[in-house]
């Protein structure tokens, strides 16, 4: 299934696409759809991307050495890392990031929309196939209003 991420006035996403695997206990013998909640769902995804977050700082904690292309690259950005930083060790509470999603979506500071329909209950059932794409839609609040 393919992740992707949005913001609301903004042509860029948030993030870049990623794919996740669809739950092993949700799948049909037949190959049909996936049934799952949208709440769990939504916590199958934290608990991945909080994974590939510690990944990416054990990955910091060695110095890499860089090709010219990718310190052009890099440059292009405005920050060139060979890791080793000291900077990127946070700790990660996985139930909590869980938590603060699920808050996140019931106070409505994002949207869900898998295969062009809107999630808008996290007990509402999911159906996904191997082709769904999920897309989350962070919404900017008005100031003022």
């Amino acid at each position: 299934m393919r992740i992707v991420t949005k913001a609301l006035g903004s042509k860029k996403p948030l993030f870049a696409d990623f794919s996740i695997g669809l739950p092993p206990e949700g799948l049909s013998k037949d190959g049909g759809d996936v049934d799952i909640t949208l709440r769990d769902l939504i916590e199958r995804i934290v608990r991945h991307e909080v994974a590939a977050f510690r990944q990416r700082q054990s990955d910091r904690q060695f110095v890499r050495i860089l090709t010219e292309r990718e310190i052009e690259l890099a440059a292009e950005k405005g920050k060139v890392e060979m890791g080793a930083s000291e900077v990127g060790r946070q700790s990660v509470d996985e139930d909590s990031a869980v938590q603060a999603a699920w808050v996140a979506f019931a106070d409505g500071l994002y949207l869900v929309i898998i295969d062009e329909v809107q999630y808008t209950n996290l007990d509402q059932a999911v159906f996904l196939s191997p082709e769904s794409q999920m897309t989350f839609v962070r919404l900017t609040l008005l100031s003022g209003g």
